[in-house]
């Protein structure tokens, strides 16, 4: 787990018990509808904190250690650099590599670690369902998975193709009862690129707008949830900055 995270969870909690002592504190004072109403939307607002947190380290175990703040664009641009380098058995750098070799380069390109041959790299991250779902950056096993190429969106691959031939951009050659597995090594795209602060906990963005959107809902019928306790949680939610 990310300092990073580990600070905004922290944020996180103490905002939680805070709204768990007003929560208290207006269940007390329930001779009145207004406190009833208030300790209700308390409620609520805590059961949706308990929600991103219990989902944070679930995030954490999605894709590869390391992949967080990475995205599969900027994996194909790293992909990219490659192109015109020639095929070698064995090859892993500038010089020369295989199809495996040019994952692993790319992804370690980015700080992510991946296994160096395909038996290993087809089981890394999580599964895509189908070439519908592909995204830039996952990786798709083909040939009785004994070749891999990199997915860069609208039907084409990125792949070290055998000897003689050089690292390539091309159209995608392959149907679906061709592929073995589709693997996402970095989380969804449109979960990662959206304007985040700096100490967010990555790919809990529907989650956390989620809540802020209960926060703002819940403001006006609860006599504690006051403008400091919105801005304290907006500031935990997305790492101090701004929406």
């Amino acid at each position: 787990m990310t300092a990073a995270m580990t600070e905004a969870i922290g944020r996180i909690q103490t905002i939680r018990t805070t709204i768990e002592q007003l929560s208290g504190a207006s269940t007390a004072r329930a001779a009145s509808t207004a406190d009833t109403t208030a300790g209700a939307a308390n409620t609520d607002f805590s059961a949706l904190l308990n929600k991103a947190l219990s989902s944070a380290g679930a995030a954490q175990s999605s894709g590869v250690a390391g992949s967080e703040g990475v995205t599969g664009t900027a994996v194909k641009d790293a992909a990219m650099k490659y192109i015109g380098v020639p095929y070698v058995f064995g090859g892993e750098d500038a010089n020369g590599m295989d199809c495996s070799g040019l994952v692993q380069r790319v992804y370690a390109d980015l700080g992510i670690e991946v296994p160096r041959l395909v038996s290993g790299q087809m089981t890394a991250g999580t599964p895509v369902a189908s070439l519908a779902e592909a995204q830039p950056g996952d990786l798709i096993v083909t040939d009785n998975a004994e070749h891999i190429v990199i997915y860069a969106g609208d039907n084409k691959v990125i792949h070290a193709p055998y000897e003689g031939r050089t690292v390539s951009y091309v159209d995608r050659w392959f149907d679906e009862s061709d592929i073995v597995t589709i693997r996402r090594i970095v989380p969804t795209e449109t979960a990662n690129t959206a304007s985040l602060g700096s100490g967010a906990i990555p790919g809990q963005r529907l989650d956390l707008q989620a809540l802020l959107g209960s926060i703002t809902g819940q403001q006006t019928n609860s006599s504690t949830m006051n403008e400091s306790l919105l801005a304290a949680a907006r500031a935990a939610m997305l790492g101090g900055g701004t929406r």
